[in-house]
């Protein structure tokens, strides 16, 4: 991939990320918890997808990705500590609301996790600024 098409998709990841976030708060109006569960780890997914370009890292696989944030952001003290917890957090509540049965989510945690994913975000988008 060359640098402008690299690019490009950081950007379209990273606007991907800021609609789940819309998304999220829509579902969270309309009391669709679970769902606003997933778009809330897949806003954070998105934008740490653009920072992985940003670095040169591709996968498509989730484990892989967060494992490198972990090793590259979290491990070296680059960001906070709470980032990883939030990913974390938000990567087991997701898989939780996609797989498990009977699974429901309390609407005073979810407006939280949406909160921390505006957060990761921004974080995320400070760490592209950064690096350009």
């Amino acid at each position: 991939m060359d640098q402008k098409d690299r690019v490009a998709l950081i950007a379209y990841r990273m606007q991907q990320a800021k609609h789940m976030s819309e998304t999220a708060k829509l579902l969270l109006t309309n009391n669709e918890l679970a769902t606003a569960v997933n778009r809330i780890y897949y806003g954070m997914f998105y934008a740490l997808t653009a920072l992985a370009l940003q670095y040169q890292f591709e996968t498509s696989k989730h484990h892989q990705l967060l494992g490198w944030f972990n090793r590259e952001f979290i491990s070296t003290h680059k960001v906070e500590m709470r980032y990883g917890s939030i990913l974390r957090n938000a990567f087991q509540s997701r898989t939780k609301g996609d797989y498990d049965a009977f699974i429901s989510f309390d609407i005073k945690e979810v407006d939280y996790m949406i909160k921390e994913m505006e957060q990761f975000i921004t974080m995320v988008d400070h760490l592209l600024n950064e690096k350009k």
